[in-house]
């Protein structure tokens, strides 16, 4: 079986306004208010917890790493506690899931979230059921861009892990494709879209109508 795996954050879901919120409310139990938001700082909320601690330690001049590995559990439990109340789905994205599901492709994702989170988010939206697999960052020893938790998601949708497609949004997700020797479709439409034409994957798509299309020309017609 062919498989289309996709990254999450920034791929499938537009997530940066709950992390962000997520990332104020440490800032705030700081006594400093709230230091990022969604006009400035969506690039950097999609890269992760860490990053958006780290980027606001910055701003505030109180950068420490001590800080942000004591804060992140902290964003982390916020962020939970309320995980979908911005986020949305990329328009056009589970249309595209479910043509591919009827083509015979396996679907599944593989993120840089922690897994727990990752579930509970996909059952909050609403549309769980339609991917066969999914693996986080902590679901395997390694997380992306090892190709190992690619590889496997392949693999756990009864795929062969050399006949898959990456659908990311970010430089971890091209390098992670290269790394397993796979092709890599980067989304235009997130907040760092300008910048994924200079990470030259194998396509870039702007709408997620054009994906079925793509994956076709990638990866060939399933069987």
């Amino acid at each position: 079986m062919r498989t289309v795996v996709f990254d999450l954050d920034g791929t499938l879901a537009d997530t940066s306004g709950d992390l962000l919120a997520a990332a104020n409310a440490c800032f705030r139990d700081m006594g400093e208010g709230d230091v990022l938001s969604v006009e400035t700082d969506a690039g950097t909320a999609l890269r992760g917890g860490k990053a958006m601690l780290s980027l606001g330690l910055t701003r505030i001049g109180r950068m420490d790493q001590a800080t942000v590995e004591k804060y992140y559990p902290v964003l982390l439990e916020a962020y939970g506690a309320a995980i979908d109340t911005h986020t949305v789905m990329y328009p056009g994205a589970m249309e595209a899931v479910a043509v591919l599901s009827d083509m015979g492709y396996g679907v599944g994702i593989c993120t840089n979230k922690p897994e727990r989170l990752a579930e509970q988010l996909m059952a909050s939206l609403g549309v769980r059921d339609a991917f066969g697999a999914l693996i986080g960052a902590d679901t395997l020893p390694v997380r992306k861009p090892d190709p190992l938790p690619l590889t496997e998601t392949a693999r756990r949708l009864g795929g062969d892990p050399a006949q898959t497609v990456l659908i990311g949004d970010s430089v971890t997700d091209r390098e992670t494709a290269r790394n397993a020797g796979v092709p890599s479709v980067l989304v235009t439409f997130g907040p760092s879209g300008e910048d994924m034409a200079a990470l030259e994957p194998e396509a870039l798509l702007q709408d997620y109508a054009d994906l079925p299309a793509l994956v076709q020309a990638l990866i060939g017609v399933n069987s």
